[in-house]
């Protein structure tokens, strides 16, 4: 028996696993992924594109869509220290603005593997139509496709951002003459 042909150039599946149930997430290419953003490219259904990036990304580096036609609920929030901690509530964040799991959803980040990571938390929630926008900020801006670098307007449904959750206490300093 014949292997199965391999996808499309534009589409991948990956993520696969050995187990019973195998998560699979569907990537497709910034060409690609542009086209299911500003057509019916997809199905028939024009894609809503989340943008997992942390606001900070957004700011200094823009939205790749206007950012009337886009979410930002960040996968992850960069710490003062600048390591990255999972935002607990991604899930729900989504879904309080998406209640409708069907909806086609575009997921992408700086280079692909943050939005990869949501759309698998994303299926395992229940949604339906999620895909991965493979390569990322990177490459769309790569491709030369345009950025927008108007900011979301706080509130606004079409584009919401989450706020980070609050900043942690600095650790108390050791007493004078302790060891620790």
């Amino acid at each position: 028996m014949a292997p199965p042909p391999p996808p499309p150039p534009h589409e991948s599946d990956s993520c696969r696993s050995e187990a019973a149930a195998p998560a699979v997430v569907t990537t497709v290419d910034v060409t690609a992924a542009r086209d299911l953003i500003i057509s019916s490219a997809g199905g028939g259904h024009r894609y809503l594109y989340l943008d997992v990036r942390a606001e900070e990304e957004l700011a200094k580096l823009g939205h790749l869509v206007e950012p009337q036609n886009c979410l930002n609920v960040p996968y992850m929030f960069i710490t003062p220290q600048g390591s990255r901690v999972k935002n607990a509530q991604f899930v729900e964040q989504v879904a309080s603005l998406l209640t409708n799991k069907e909806e086609p959803v575009l997921v992408g980040c700086q280079s692909g593997k943050r939005s990869e990571l949501a759309c698998l938390d994303l299926q395992a929630a229940g949604f339906k139509k999620v895909k991965n926008m493979g390569g990322g900020y990177l490459a769309w801006v790569h491709h030369g496709f345009p950025v927008h670098h108007s900011l979301p307007v706080p509130g606004n449904m079409e584009h919401d951002t989450f706020p980070r959750p609050p900043t942690p206490p600095p650790a108390p300093a050791p007493a004078p003459g302790s060891h620790a």
